[in-house]
């Protein structure tokens, strides 16, 4: 484990001060977003610097609240008597018991769960201003109080659009994976045990939940991380956020992805379900893009970009492999 030290940990915690705060704000340009990286692997201090910062800064906000119902008790009080400053030890050694015990007596704030159908969308507007896009085959829960907000992906893809309040981190758990952000808009993409993330603007920083083993992943504008449940690693890559969010006006925008995660985005999307009768199929790269207007035609369409024929029944659609075996 790496600790700031004095020699130069001061000016580091400084530092990380800084970039937290800049990192809210709404207008963080892209170069400031690279500024931030490059600060980051420049050295370990920093890293730990701003881990810790964001450790203090949430531990923080929590016992803010408690100072401040403290503060307002103070001043409706009487002026203490004789017999206040005697009883004064028992007082201090309850409250103290009672600030301890406050967090786990307080019930958690009951969740809010949404859901959308196949072939459906939804748009959320959350209390804290923040707002989620959710694409079809979407199930998420969302809990906010007074000092986080926490968002359980259990399947599906949506983006968030969340608004800068650095005293209420805001999490989503997804697997054994869990997405803190920084004041950003990203999308997140949870299904059949693999997990993408995708940064439009801010900073995103991935890391494995309870648990789970693995690196924490800081990712910038122009980045995917893309994740196996139960894996280790994850690979980061370079990524168009524009086309990767191009489901909310209808188009899928595919590049070199396999076309089974093709299909069960489309099973999202269309009542009549896509199975692939020929495993083959599963790991054919899919670039291209497909406007999803009429089941047949996008049907159609893919097959222009995969080598395969579609046959209907009254089961749905199949598809089988229409290329060379190797």
């Amino acid at each position: 484990m790496i600790e700031v030290t004095a020699h130069g940990g001061e000016a580091a915690r400084s530092e990380a001060a800084d970039w937290l705060v800049r990192l809210q704000a709404d207008d963080l340009s892209p170069d400031e977003a690279l500024a931030f990286d490059a600060w980051l692997d420049a050295s370990p201090v920093h890293r730990a610097a701003f881990d810790a910062t964001l450790s203090v800064w949430s531990a923080f906000d929590a016992a803010g609240a408690q100072v401040e119902d403290a503060l307002r008790a103070e001043r409706r009080r009487p002026q203490p008597t004789r017999r206040f400053y005697m009883a004064a030890g028992s007082i201090a050694a309850a409250a103290a018991v009672a600030v301890l015990l406050a967090p786990t007596l307080a019930p958690p704030p009951a969740p809010t769960a949404y859901a959308t159908a196949v072939g459906q969308r939804q748009t959320i507007a959350l209390a804290d201003g923040s707002r989620l896009e959710l694409n079809a085959g979407t199930k998420l829960s969302v809990s906010l109080s007074r000092d986080a907000r926490r968002v359980v992906l259990e399947k599906g893809q949506a983006v968030f659009d969340v608004a800068a309040d650095p005293k209420r981190p805001f999490e989503i758990a997804a697997g054994d994976r869990t997405v803190r952000v920084v004041g950003t808009q990203f999308d997140v993409r949870r299904r059949d045990g693999r997990l993408s993330v995708t940064v439009a603007r801010g900073v995103v920083e991935v890391r494995p939940a309870g648990a789970a083993t693995g690196r924490a992943y800081r990712l910038r504008p122009g980045q995917r991380l893309d994740h196996v449940e139960g894996a280790v690693e994850a690979r980061v890559a370079a990524a168009a956020p524009e086309e990767v969010l191009g489901w909310r006006s209808g188009r899928l925008v595919y590049r070199d992805r396999p076309l089974s995660e093709v299909v069960a985005d489309l099973n999202d999307q269309f009542p009549t379900p896509i199975r692939l009768a020929d495993p083959e199929l599963a790991d054919v790269r899919v670039s291209g893009v497909l406007v999803l207007d009429d089941q047949d035609a996008v049907i159609r369409r893919l097959a222009l970009l995969a080598p395969f024929r579609a046959e209907r029944s009254d089961r749905g659609v199949v598809l089988r492999y229409n290329g060379a075996r190797r």
